[in-house]
């Protein structure tokens, strides 16, 4: 079994109130849910209206699987026009991991 997981930082654009940001974020995790089949949510900067982290994870039998996911995951993010991408930190988990 092997598990990835991507945290992205985003800079919101023209957004001035924590509802301005939900009605940014959410459309884009669920897209993140319903488009790669993966676990995605708001995990961090949930009080500042212009910062957004969404994590996303995956679980595969197969490494090649889970890297073409976070691929995709990471391009849909970074083709977004309303929101602009920091950064995008990766981790993986296999078997031989404790």
């Amino acid at each position: 079994m092997f598990v990835g997981s991507l945290a992205f930082d985003l800079l919101l654009g023209d957004v001035h109130s924590l509802k301005e940001k939900r009605s940014i974020v959410r459309p884009i995790v669920a897209e993140l849910q319903r488009k790669y089949s993966v676990c995605a949510a708001e995990v961090g900067n949930q009080d500042l209206h212009r910062r957004a982290e969404i994590g996303v994870a995956v679980v595969s039998g197969e490494a090649g699987f889970v890297t073409e996911v976070l691929d995709s995951c990471e391009r849909f993010v970074a083709g977004r026009p309303e929101v602009q991408l920091l950064s995008a930190r990766r981790r993986y988990h296999g078997d031989e991991d404790d």
